[in-house]
């Protein structure tokens, strides 16, 4: 089994966490996002993993020690680390066949902005299968139309009147991606664009069009990471599971000053804690001094220095300077104080 992971976008709507961190990169629950869904992944497929494809954009961007992280990910699935770059943004489909050599046999292709939880096994029968999430408005979304044997026959996108509460999550099954290639390849080939992109759904829809069975596998949780009160929101679900999994997430180097943790949190290695509240639902990075301040509902990343903060639905970069004191500000761009 084959992960394909395309992550070469920059992530505009979480700014200005993402001008120097690309979006699959930002932790969550102290952990960056493409790890846990990788791993994830890994979990619910639940056999062993040959390869894990990551599709990067801009070396300046996406640098060596970004590369570095993403082969040791793959490494501790005991699996080979493929990396590509997509020179254009021009779309999902587009990114995929920028991985074209490693497009060959069963393979899951996964967005690497989404995080779940799930536990099902895979449908043997059908060719293919695309992972959904059942939602109160499928308008919003892209959805699966079923027949009367739950087979997937369409996508649709935002439709108007419903065609179903499957929601299309970003995660694919390929029994043998070789025929989303050639399909993809097809794409291409004809120019089909919408909006100046290529889509892998005009890929999956020459596959239907040949008769190729689609199948759904429903996720139990689905949480977003496209902008910050998302993230903020699904980096206190996923402390809750991992609490709930028994999970160590307080990290033994943790220097307490009169101060009180209120779980389920994340913190990590040699912070610092001085007259300070923190929790629930707050992960805090490595080496972080928080002075006379809480924090809840919150996620700040590593390096930073908090005094005299009341936070709430907030997050903070790396090498950040906040005192709520201030008299004097340095802000750069797309920076937000509310």
């Amino acid at each position: 089994m084959k992960i394909i992971v395309p992550m070469a976008g920059r992530g505009s709507r979480l700014r200005p966490h993402t001008l120097t961190v690309p979006k699959p990169l930002i932790p969550v629950a102290g952990e960056p996002i493409v790890h846990r869904l990788v791993k994830d992944i890994a979990k619910v497929l639940n056999q062993p993993i040959e390869e894990v494809a990551f599709i990067l954009g801009d070396p300046a961007f996406f640098g060596e020690e970004i590369v570095a992280s993403l082969k040791n990910l793959a490494e501790s699935l005991g699996a080979k680390a493929s990396i590509y770059r997509q020179d254009q943004p021009l779309g999902t489909g587009h990114a995929i066949m920028s991985a074209k050599d490693s497009l060959s046999g069963p393979a899951v292709v996964a967005y690497a902005d989404t995080l779940i939880k799930a536990n099902f096994e895979l449908d043997k029968d059908a060719d293919a299968v695309i992972w959904t999430k059942k939602v109160a408005n499928p308008e919003a979304y892209g959805v699966v139309n079923l027949n009367d044997k739950d087979e997937i026959i369409d996508l649709v996108e935002k439709p108007a009147e419903f065609v179903s509460d499957e929601a299309v999550i970003g995660i694919y099954y390929f029994k043998d991606i070789t025929v989303l290639k050639g399909k993809l390849q097809e794409v291409l080939e004809e120019n089909l664009m919408h909006g100046g992109e290529y889509q892998i759904n005009d890929g999956i829809k020459k596959m239907m069009a040949d008769g190729k069975i689609f199948k759904t596998g429903t996720v139990d949780e689905w949480m977003d990471c496209g902008n910050k009160n998302v993230t903020v929101e699904t980096n206190g679900k996923m402390l809750n599971f991992l609490k709930q999994d028994g999970e160590k997430t307080i990290s033994a180097s943790v220097k307490l000053e009169n101060s009180e943790i209120i779980e389920p949190c994340y913190i990590g290695e040699n912070v610092v804690l001085k007259n300070a509240k923190i929790g629930p639902n707050v992960s805090i990075g490595d080496n972080c001094v928080v002075e006379d301040s809480e924090i809840k509902n919150s996620l700040i990343q590593t390096n930073s220095s908090i005094k005299n903060a009341k936070l709430d639905n907030s997050m903070i970069g790396n090498h950040a300077k906040y005192d709520g004191h201030y008299t004097q500000i340095s802000i750069g761009d797309y920076s937000v104080l509310e």
